[in-house]
């Protein structure tokens, strides 16, 4: 316990350190736009009274901002779909993969890290990933959530259309905690708790929030070039897949991988975590809309579209190499698919997201087979195979089927080429970047409180070890 408040301390002034030198980032670059989504603003002056003078014509005078209950009732609807996908989705995705002597041990690392990354983004995480303008990282005027209040708003995508800030607040907390929850599948069943807890503060703290900030904060840099992800397919999926992927390497292999059978405890369980992560998924993608508008209800039916096409995918990629179709596959491919869709949903129109979901379903089907064996890697749950290759089909394709002659929602003089390249630098910053900071997280964490667990505390399970007790009574 000592060595774990040791930890945990040092892990603190890493974060305030973090804090200081995005303060002083963000003075350096303001220049670039901002996104609608990313500015806030306090509520509109009351209108001049009669007495005063009139400041302009009626004609040229602003539109009044305007705020919609629909829109609030559908935000905070879509927070409580996001939270519906990690706890209990995800949890029990992953618990029912792993064996029945760590089903805990995952149930609980999920839910400690959403719950650590929440009150993380409440104290710096939303003012360094929506605050400033700097092109790498925001500011600290909003630290502790300075200055919003029920009077601040949020912009959305229509013009004079806001939010209240609030809830804009909630829904992106909701989008970290989930991202930072993803890694854990990489290294379960073989990685201390608090060491989990000291990595997830690191890793969110400088890959998460400037990646977030890159693509989404006002004057970020991938705005600025025009990189779409419209709900996170290079902030949220290959960026928590890297971390994974490293986290599988430094933490090596689980005792007798390869060499004996390490079957999922409960596949039952898992099909219920897909589902729920398919119902959640809704209010992560068309909630990213941050309107309940037409745009909202295009996202909602790629979601769909996607997700069910990547579902017949995988399983007739599945039973034409191994000759039959398997429950996990199904549930993969439906996880598969909504990565896939996730950066693009708001840009490709119906039949581009069908296309989306079948290539995602057979490519990611190669990604935990065939590409698993070049890596080498333990990763658990294929964290990689399915969000990193996930992410990346769908970053790409949505620079083909945003353009409007496939459907999409780019302007008339939408070019392909120029998008794709667009695309791939996205996603190899956000590659390089996280990988980066986890093998340095990883390290750190090793130094202090050391990674794996002992190989006595591996065959007894982590349940037992780590946490007293056991999913289930014999």
């Amino acid at each position: 316990m000592k060595r774990l408040m040791m930890g945990l301390c040092l892990g603190l002034g890493l974060l305030w350190g973090a804090a200081a030198w995005a303060q002083g980032e963000a003075a350096n670059d303001g220049a670039a736009a901002a996104p609608a989504a990313a500015l806030v603003q306090e509520a509109p002056a009351s209108p001049a009274t009669p007495a005063e003078p009139a400041a302009a014509p009626a004609e040229s005078a602003a539109p009044a901002v305007t705020v919609n209950k629909g829109d609030v009732a559908w935000m905070m609807t879509s927070t409580l779909l996001v939270i519906m996908m990690v706890i209990p989705g995800l949890a029990l995705f992953y618990g029912g993969l792993v064996r029945s002597k760590n089903m805990l041990s995952v149930l609980m690392q999920v839910l400690m890290v959403f719950s650590l990354i929440t009150v993380l983004w409440a104290l710096y995480g939303y003012s360094l990933a929506f605050g400033g303008e700097g092109a790498i990282i925001g500011s600290l005027d909003k630290v502790f959530l300075k200055g919003v209040t029920t009077a601040s708003l949020a912009d959305t995508f229509t013009e004079n259309v806001k939010i209240p800030e609030l809830i804009f607040v909630a829904f992106q907390a909701t989008f970290a905690g989930i991202t930072c929850a993803l890694i854990v599948g990489s290294f379960a069943e073989r990685i201390k708790f608090g060491a989990v807890l000291l990595f997830s503060a690191i890793w969110f703290t400088f890959s998460y929030l400037p990646i977030a900030h890159m693509v989404w904060g006002p004057g970020g840099y991938l705005l600025g070039k025009g990189a779409l992800d419209f709900a996170g397919g290079t902030v949220v999926h290959i960026n928590a897949a890297m971390a994974g992927l490293v986290g599988a390497y430094m933490l090596g292999k689980r005792i007798g991988y390869g060499r004996e059978a390490m079957p999922p405890h409960s596949l039952t369980l898992t099909m219920v975590g897909a589902s729920l992560l398919w119902v959640g998924w809704f209010g992560f993608n068309a909630g990213s809309n941050l309107e309940s508008t037409a745009g909202a209800t295009l996202a909602f039916l790629n979601t769909l579209l996607a997700t069910a096409a990547a579902v017949l995918a995988w399983s007739i990629g599945e039973a034409l190499h191994k000759g039959k179709a398997s429950m996990l596959g199904a549930a993969s491919g439906a996880v598969a698919g909504l990565v896939a869709i996730t950066p693009a949903c708001g840009s490709v129109g119906p039949m581009g997201a069908l296309v989306i979901g079948l290539v995602a379903g057979f490519l990611c089907l190669w990604g935990v087979t065939g590409l698993k064996k070049m890596l080498g890697a333990d990763d658990s749950l294929d964290v990689f195979g399915v969000h990193g290759v996930g992410g990346i089909v769908g970053a790409l394709l949505t620079g083909v089927f945003a353009a409007p002659t496939l459907g999409g929602t780019g302007a008339e003089d939408f070019s392909i080429a120029s998008q794709l390249l667009v695309q791939a630098e996205g996603i190899v910053i956000t590659m390089v970047w996280s990988t980066v900071v986890a093998a340095v997280a990883y390290k750190i964490v090793d130094m202090v409180m050391g990674l794996r667990v002992s190989e006595e505390e591996e065959r007894e399970g982590l349940d037992i070890t780590y946490h007293g007790e056991s999913a289930y009574n014999r």
